[in-house]
């Protein structure tokens, strides 16, 4: 005879959600924004593995060698909260990772391509599309990553700070840079 276990929601929810977890590259921009070498997202509603073909799916739609991993899950993240306050969105992204299939997260990425093409069109592609530009390039990883330094009107704005900093261009003559603005000038 087996004893029946009584579990309420919460602690349910625990046992059968993920967390995602991951090492720093020590000369990644993270490396000096992170506060250790590992780090880990835990999921209040999606499983690791669900997590995972998150993660992958983030990682092909917006990819940048370099960056670390890190950045994705904060999208993995961000669907995994917007998931737990929506039922319907819960089920969506749900129906969305098994339509994917099992093997999506290591499958090579010409083959993650293809299959995301595939299911473009779809809610749950344009769901996840819109999450991960939204978390990815929102966050201080991304800035460090891309070289961003944030906004400048607190800082006097860019016409002094950012604005000229472009190495890649010859320098122009002052004679053919037109005015400078009243009181700033040099």
């Amino acid at each position: 005879m087996s004893k029946r276990i009584q579990v309420d929601r919460r602690t349910l929810l625990k046992m059968t959600t993920g967390v995602l977890t991951g090492l720093v590259l020590a000369d990644s921009p993270l490396a000096v924004i992170a506060g250790g070498p590992v780090w880990a997202v835990d999921l209040s509603v999606l499983t690791t593995a669900e997590g995972v073909t998150l993660m992958a799916m983030a990682r092909t739609i917006a990819p940048h060698d370099k960056l670390d991993d890190v950045a994705y899950a904060l999208v993995v993240r961000a669907i995994d909260d917007a998931s737990s306050n929506a039922a319907n969105e819960l089920k969506l992204v749900r129906e969305g990772i098994a339509s994917l299939g099992s093997t999506f997260a290591i499958s090579p990425e010409s083959e993650r391509v293809a299959a995301l093409k595939k299911i473009e069109p779809s809610t749950f592609f344009q769901t996840i599309r819109l999450k991960t530009l939204q978390a990815l390039y929102a966050t201080p990883i991304a800035y460090a990553y891309f070289g961003y330094e944030g906004e400048a009107f607190s800082k006097g704005g860019y016409l002094l700070r950012g604005f000229n900093d472009l190495r890649w261009l010859r320098e122009v003559p002052i004679e053919d840079g037109g005015p400078m603005p009243v009181g700033r000038g040099g």
